[in-house]
């Protein structure tokens, strides 16, 4: 059986172009003793992927030129030397961006479809909902009555930290790019306020959506709107940063915040998030999210592209603000 991959050739220069990539087919391996042999249904692309591309040091170690592109996955186990998994389990696990994975059962678990759609375990009940729910509530600190504003807003993780701020009694308010994401914010997602940042000037309607303040800021984007949103925080202000897609493409070095002084004038704090950190709690999480999605108090959305052999453009959505909800890949087998 043949394996369709897709290899990191070169490291990027800025945005990552077809020629980094190199797609192959090779054979099947065979699983050995504690491994499985998954069939890859559905793929996570993820801004931090760009991040995993660089040689440089981070959280965890880049790929290597020549390895199967680092993602996490979703998929069903075909053959089992495993007694805890069987043919047919659906499972999760970094599969990388390939039709099927051979590893070790160590850092995958079973996923229910009966419970959600295979897809969503990539988007609010895994890596993107984890982030966002540990992000804002156990380094964002929210209390009832706050305003939290999130950038991002109408992506994976910046639509379910908006949503979790509302169930815990929060005033919401979204920053995302164009007139149908800043709808859904406020129309389905029941955000308080959105800003429209490709049509307003950020900081003069930070003003206007925030008239008592920042208490909370969720950044996913970094760059001129961490700036904006610095000139309103309020005493004891929390920034939670979770990401800069917006500088994640750079030639030249990343912009930090000029504004950073007003994190001392108003005594705020200022914390980098990494979802990893909270592995042993993920099960717990996602407990409480399922729940809130049955009580319709949290809603989902993934933005599903058919094809491995899109791979480089379609990952390419993410840095263009063309993804509306949680980008997944979708494999197709003949």
């Amino acid at each position: 059986m043949k394996n369709k991959q897709w290899l990191l050739a070169a490291r990027p220069q800025g945005e990552p172009t077809r020629d980094n990539w190199q797609y192959t087919e090779t054979e099947l391996a065979e699983p050995g003793a504690g491994e499985v042999q998954v069939k890859v249904e559905y793929i996570s692309l993820d801004p931090a992927m760009r991040g995993w591309m660089n040689d440089s040091k981070s959280y965890i170690e880049p790929v290597q030129i020549g390895e199967v592109m680092r993602a996490g996955a979703v998929g069903e186990v075909i053959k089992s030397n495993d007694d805890n998994f069987s043919a047919g389990d659906k499972v999760y696990g970094n599969f990388g961006v390939q039709s099927y994975a051979v590893c070790s059962t160590k850092g995958i678990h079973k996923v229910d479809p009966s419970l959600a759609p295979l897809e969503r375990y990539l988007g609010v009940l895994g890596m993107p909902g984890m982030t966002a729910y540990f992000g804002l509530l156990k380094t964002g600190l929210p209390k009832a009555g706050e305003t939290v504003v999130v950038s991002g807003a109408a992506g994976a993780v910046g639509s379910v930290v908006g949503q979790v701020a509302k169930i815990k009694g929060c005033r919401v308010v979204g920053i995302a790019g164009g007139q149908e994401k800043c709808k859904y914010l406020t129309e389905q997602l029941g955000f308080d306020a959105v800003i429209d940042y490709k049509n307003e000037d950020v900081k003069k309607a930070l003003r206007s959506a925030c008239p008592q303040g920042v208490d909370v800021y969720f950044d996913n984007v970094g760059g001129e709107i961490l700036d904006a949103v610095l000139t309103a925080i309020n005493l004891h202000a929390r920034i939670v940063i979770c990401g800069a897609i917006s500088q994640y493409n750079n030639t030249t070095a990343v912009k930090g915040p000029s504004n950073y002084l007003s994190l001392l004038v108003n005594r705020a704090r200022m914390e980098g998030i990494v979802v990893f950190d909270n592995a042993p709690h993920y099960g717990e999480a996602a407990q409480e999210m399922a729940g809130w999605i049955a009580q319709g108090k949290l809603k989902a959305k993934e933005h599903v592209v058919a094809g491995l052999e899109t791979f480089p453009d379609t990952l390419m959505m993410l840095f263009k603000g063309e993804n509306f909800g949680k980008l997944v890949m979708q494999v197709e087998h003949g």
